[in-house]
C-alpha cells in the first residue's frame, strides 16, 4: 500500500526533530561533562551558546553520515541517474527523453527540488528539440533550393557541349544559366541578411530621415519593373520623419514594392500610401490588384522558403526568404505588419510603426 504525502511528511518532521533532539542532548551532555572536569562554569548565555553550536556541528556530522548510508545514497542517485542520464542523452543531440514518471511522483509536492529539475530539463529537451526540427528542416530546404538551380546550370552546360545546336538555342540555354546563377546569388545574399538579423550582435544604426523621401526613391528605383507591366503606381506620401534603420527599411520596402510588382498583372494598380494618425502612429501601405492569396498562404507567408505556388515563384526568381527579412527587420523595430488578401483581388500589407515618427 502506498504511504499517502502527508503521512511522508510527518514522518519526515519528526525524524527531523527527533535528530535535533539527539544532537543538543549530547551537546548539552558533553558541555556539562567539559564544565565538570575543568572546574569551569561559564554564564547562561554563554552556555547556551556553545551547547547550540556543537549541537550545529553534531547534527551536520549526523546528516553527513546519513547520506553515507548505502540505501539512502541508493535511493538518492535513483533519480539523480535518471536526470544526468537524460541530460547526457541531450547533450548527444537526442531530445527524445521521457521523465513522465518522475515529473507525475515529485508533481505531487510542487515545492521539491527534484519537480523543479525535472520541468525544466523536460522543458529544455522540448524547446532543443524544436529547434533542432527547425535547424534541419532549415538546411533541408537551403539544399532543396541551392540544388535546383544548380542541377538547371548542369543540364543546360552539358547540352551546350553539344555542337549541333543553332545559335538562338544556345543563346537561350546560356540566358537561363545566367538566370539560374543569379537565383544562386540572390540565395546566398539572403542567407547571409537573415543570418545578420537574427545574430544577437546586430545594432540598429537609428536615424532620424523623411520616410516619404525613401518611398518614392524605392519606387522610382523600380520603374523599369512596372512600367514594363504597364502598372498604375498610385503614390500619396505624407511628409514623415522617421527614426529608424534607413538601410535595413529600405530593404523592407524594396521587398513589398518588388512582390507587388511582381505578382500584380498588366496594367494593374499598386497604392503605396504613408500617413501619421491622430495618435502619432505611422502607417505604410502597400496594395495591389494581384493574383492575391488564401488563408493558408497568408498564415503562413513570413516562414522561411514557403511558398504557395513553388512553380510560380520559380519562375519570378523567388527564394521564400524575402519575406522573412521583412517581417524580421519589422520586429527589430518593435513596429506591426499586417496581411490582408484574397485570392484573385489582391493584397494589402501594412505597416505600423507605434513610435519613432516626427
Amino acid at each position: 500500500m502506498k504511504i499517502p504525502e502527508f503521512i511522508k511528511r510527518i514522518f519526515g518532521f519528526l525524524g527531523i526533530a527527533t535528530a535535533l533532539l539527539l544532537c543538543w542532548s549530547a551537546a548539552y551532555w558533553l558541555a556539562s561533562k567539559v564544565y565538570a572536569a575543568s572546574s569551569y562554569q561559564p554564564s547562561i548565555f554563554v552556555s547556551q551558546l556553545i551547547t547550540s553550536l556543537v549541537g550545529f556541528v553534531l547534527f551536520g556530522f549526523f546528516i553527513f553520515f546519513i547520506t553515507k548510508i548505502p540505501w539512502v545514497r541508493a535511493k538518492q542517485e535513483k533519480h539523480l541517474n535518471s536526470m544526468i542520464h537524460a541530460m547526457k542523452m541531450m547533450a548527444e543531440g537526442n531530445f527524445d527523453i521521457d521523465l513522465s514518471y518522475y515529473r507525475e511522483r515529485f508533481d505531487v509536492n510542487n515545492d521539491h527540488p527534484y519537480s523543479k529539475i525535472i520541468r525544466n530539463i523536460s522543458h529544455m529537451a522540448e524547446k532543443l528539440g524544436e529547434m533542432e526540427g527547425m535547424r534541419q528542416e532549415f538546411i533541408s530546404n537551403v539544399s532543396h533550393e541551392i540544388q535546383s538551380p544548380l542541377t538547371s546550370i548542369s543540364g543546360f552546360a552539358y547540352t551546350l557541349k553539344n555542337g549541333d545546336l543553332t545559335t538562338e538555342e544556345r543563346n537561350q540555354y546560356l540566358d537561363i544559366i545566367e538566370k539560374e546563377s543569379l537565383r544562386l546569388s540572390k540565395l546566398s545574399d539572403n542567407l547571409l541578411k537573415l543570418t545578420s538579423l537574427e545574430s544577437d550582435q546586430l545594432m540598429l544604426e537609428w536615424k532620424h530621415y523623411r520616410l516619404d523621401h525613401q518611398l518614392r526613391r524605392v519606387i522610382l528605383a523600380n520603374e523599369p519593373h512596372w512600367a514594363e507591366k504597364r502598372i498604375n503606381m498610385d503614390v500619396e506620401l505624407d511628409a514623415i520623419t522617421l527614426e529608424a534603420d534607413r538601410d535595413l527599411m529600405d530593404q523592407v520596402w524594396v521587398n513589398l514594392i518588388h512582390n507587388s510588382i511582381k505578382f500584380t498583372p498588366q496594367d494593374g494598380t499598386i497604392a503605396v500610401h504613408a500617413s501619421t494618425t491622430e495618435d502619432g502612429r505611422i502607417v505604410v501601405t502597400v496594395k495591389d490588384n494581384g493574383v492575391g492569396m488564401n488563408q493558408d498562404t497568408r498564415l503562413h507567408m513570413f516562414e522561411r522558403f514557403y511558398k504557395a505556388d513553388k512553380a510560380r515563384n520559380r519562375e519570378h526568381g523567388g527564394s521564400g526568404l524575402g519575406l522573412s527579412i521583412v517581417k524580421r527587420i519589422i520586429d527589430l523595430h518593435e513596429a506591426e505588419i499586417e496581411v490582408d488578401s484574397e485570392l484573385g483581388k489582391g493584397t494589402e500589407i501594412t505597416v505600423t510603426f507605434t513610435s519613432g515618427g516626427l
